[in-house]
């Protein structure tokens, strides 16, 4: 997928006064969440790590792909599946293979964090970010790994020396952590991939399979999940039961607990460090560096 089609296709602003479900009153864990997610996905968006990644044969996907599946080494495509989890497994596969036949995983990895770096620090002008990004890389370095792949692989990597890129790869954490802790709440309530994708598309605002098929899932698959919520009384229509509102208001104070030591190891400065970053990432916004979109922010 070429980076200026997904431009035209995402970054498009919300309708006046759209607000997404969980970011009215939201948990310290899900404003943190929510304040990390511009500067964490920078690496996604922003146009000069793209362009530089498509002068290694990667395209949109095939860079978010590789780039994000990197931090586990070089596994089978099915490995990569499972972790991405919300993704259809032979789309995200090919993805990775196609990544992996493009360029090598160090020239890659170079590339990216190079670009990315450079980016971040145009889009964040000014600002002083090593006390913030110091206080992230202490929180992800005494949180627990275990169970949670993507977040354990990406900490083993080396961290940038430079403040903003200590700011990136804490934030990245940050998103990993709790990502991998999200798949294990909704993996406990017997949820499929395609099902997860659901609850979080309605929970947040959007209509029924919006978010899902950007994830590569066709309409039938789509569909026969819808189904299989409906006959456990988790849907009505197309929208979310109380039941299906009471679950995923249930996995997300789980996923959120998952990450207590996070904010516990932040201390009495969460409240400003998340305010700071929330402005920090309203830079990237305005840098046209992730879509303006309020439900896509608060889904992930």
């Amino acid at each position: 997928m070429d980076y200026a089609d997904v431009v035209a296709a995402s970054f498009n602003p919300s309708p006046e006064g759209s607000v997404a479900a969980p970011t009215i009153d939201p948990s310290p864990a899900r404003a943190l969440r929510d304040a990390i997610e511009p500067i964490a996905m920078h690496v996604v968006w922003a146009r000069a790590t793209n362009e530089r990644l498509a002068t290694l044969g990667l395209d949109f996907l095939t860079g978010y792909v590789w780039g994000r599946a990197a931090a586990l080494g070089e596994p089978d495509a099915a490995v990569v599946a499972a972790t991405f989890a919300v993704f259809e497994p032979a789309f995200v596969g090919a993805m990775y293979d196609a990544g992996r036949n493009a360029c090598d995983r160090e020239t890659m990895l170079s590339a990216r964090s190079e670009a990315t770096i450079a980016s971040l620090t145009e889009a964040l002008g000014d600002a002083d970010v090593a006390s913030v990004a110091d206080a992230l890389a202490s929180a992800v370095a005494a949180a627990d790994g275990t169970g949670r792949a993507l977040f354990s692989g990406l900490r083993a990597q080396a961290w940038p020396d430079a403040p903003v890129g200590r700011l990136w790869r804490g934030c990245e954490l940050v998103r990993e952590h709790r990502g991998d802790s999200h798949v294990a709440a909704c993996t406990a309530q017997g949820l499929g991939p395609v099902e997860m994708n659901i609850l979080t598309e309605l929970w947040v605002g959007m209509p029924l399979g919006a978010y899902t098929a950007t994830r590569g899932w066709a309409p039938a698959a789509i569909a026969a999940a819808a189904d299989a919520l409906r006959a456990r009384g988790l849907l009505e229509a197309d929208d979310l039961s109380s039941s299906g509102r009471a679950l995923r208001n249930d996995i997300e104070a789980t996923t959120d607990a998952m990450q207590a030591p996070l904010l516990v190891a932040l201390g009495p400065d969460l409240e400003a460090i998340v305010t700071q970053l929330a402005e920090w990432s309203e830079r990237c916004i305005a840098a046209r560096a992730f879509p303006p979109d309020v439900y896509k922010r608060a889904a992930g």
